[in-house]
């Protein structure tokens, strides 16, 4: 480890950059569970703040701040990038949509390499066939045929429908949201601060799209832990190397992460702007007050309810709300009684 510009803390040495940040962000270092050790049940538990059970889906953070809150202008409020989770091992949900809210509540999804030297968002603009008039006479005529048929009047479904076309429509007309994903609009020298990589313009781009009133971005490092140099690496074959975390991983995080929390301060942002960044879970190191492997905390342990119980209220939700849940029953955002991490807010 070595020591940080914040007394009594210490970081793992493949992080130099956030060594001389420690007094922008707190570190939690007891967060665990009990349910399966598979990476499935981490993203679950979370991005949602619950395991999945009676085959309910819960819906991600980000989806709950947009049923509650909304957009703010023509961004969409909830941004996934570059892409989703895709397969843990588990074959099981990882709570990165709007679940029981339904499809309309699932984030904006980049679905492309921002690191990509011919980077553009899937969808953004029209084709150009049939772009600029032939795009708004199309709306028309869709908004004829919707006041001309009752189903579209009462059906959930259509609402739903409805609010996914008027959202897909408003990133195709806005000047403003276009420009958010616009990277080759950040000088040279910053692109490079943040890392020449998928998630350093990934962090980027989540700057941008802040920037721009978007309230919720996710940024995922990994797609999946095969194939790939994650942070699952074990440490021996048939896995890679531990040396993969100095020379690969521990950088590409190190610059990412604190290039976004530098921007965000300088432009007067990180005050209001949450920043987490978590994994879904460790693999019993023995270090810290433990049990006898290292692998549950035996001092002030957290789960994942908690975490998300803090997130939302430093977003300022009551942890009171209900949501319309499946079948209709109210659905409070965490369990009853579930508190924030005091000592953070």
């Amino acid at each position: 480890p070595i020591a940080t510009n914040v007394d009594g803390i210490q970081v793992c040495e493949i992080f130099p950059r956030m060594a001389k940040h420690a007094d922008k962000y707190s570190l939690i270092r007891s967060v665990y569970h009990t349910a399966a050790a598979v990476h499935d049940t981490g993203h679950q538990m979370m991005q949602t703040g619950r395991l999945f059970q009676g085959g309910i889906e819960y819906p991600n953070i980000g989806s709950v701040l947009a049923k509650l809150r909304g957009p703010k202008g023509d961004v969409p409020p909830n941004v996934l990038m570059p892409h989703p989770i895709g397969n843990t091992g588990g074959n099981m949900p990882h709570g990165q949509t709007g679940g029981f809210l339904g499809k309309a509540f699932d984030p904006f999804v980049l679905n492309a390499d921002p690191s990509d030297p011919n980077f553009r968002v899937p969808d953004m603009l029209p084709p150009d066939y049939i772009a600029g008039v032939r795009v708004d006479r199309r709306r028309s005529w869709r908004t004829e045929i919707d006041k001309s048929v009752s189903y579209f009047e009462t059906s959930q479904d259509a609402k739903l429908m409805d609010a996914t076309f008027n959202q897909a429509y408003t990133l195709m007309s806005s000047a403003k949201a276009r420009e958010a994903f616009e990277l080759g609009q950040e000088p040279p020298e910053v692109r490079k601060r943040y890392g020449m990589n998928r998630f350093g313009q990934g962090c980027l781009l989540a700057r941008r799209l802040i920037e721009r009133d978007v309230r919720y971005v996710t940024v995922n490092m990994f797609e999946t832990v095969f194939n790939e140099i994650t942070w699952d690496i074990h440490g021996s074959a048939p896995f890679s190397p531990i040396s993969c975390y100095r020379d690969l991983i521990g950088p590409m995080f190190d610059n990412a992460f604190t290039s976004l929390l530098e921007d965000l301060g300088q432009r007067g942002l990180l005050d209001s702007t949450l920043v987490v960044a978590t994994g879904e879970f460790g693999r019993t190191p023995k270090i810290n007050p433990a049990d006898d492997i290292g692998g549950a905390p035996k001092d002030r342990p957290v789960t994942s309810q908690e975490v998300a119980a803090t997130i939302f209220s430093a977003l300022g939700i009551n942890l009171e709300v209900e949501l319309p849940g499946p079948q209709g029953r109210p659905f409070p955002v965490v369990d009853r009684g579930v508190q924030s991490i005091s000592e953070l807010l």
